[in-house]
């Protein structure tokens, strides 16, 4: 099952009050960064963050939940996403516990191909 577009837009409108919120879609769902950094991940309709020890320490009742079924990383469900200060906060809590992401390797150029 994938996230619908509505879930999307009501979580990025919860974070709507942070600079340098964006998103990628990956295989129906979704990636939210924060200042470019991988922050949280929207799941099968579940808002899932990156378990930084502000994080854990924020939300100290959240449950661990994989993105998929029999995936071994696990992250923290948040299921308050209508408090939008305790996400604004959270936000701003994780960033610079939250690793920075891996540059993109640029494509090679086919050798094979003929001119």
């Amino acid at each position: 099952m994938s996230t619908s577009k509505e879930y999307l837009s009501f979580l990025l409108e919860q974070l709507s009050s942070l600079d340098g919120i964006s998103y990628r879609m990956m295989m129906g769902e979704y990636l939210i960064y924060y200042h470019g950094k991988v922050a949280a991940y929207i799941c099968d309709g579940r808002f899932l963050v990156r378990p930084v020890p502000s994080a854990i320490k924020m939300l100290p009742e959240a449950e661990y939940d994989a993105i998929s079924e029999g995936g071994r990383k696990k992250l923290l469900r948040v299921d308050n996403i209508d408090n939008r200060e305790l996400l604004t906060n959270l936000f701003m809590a994780m960033y610079d516990e939250l690793p920075e992401s891996k540059p993109k390797k640029k494509k090679k150029a086919n050798k094979n191909s003929s001119a």
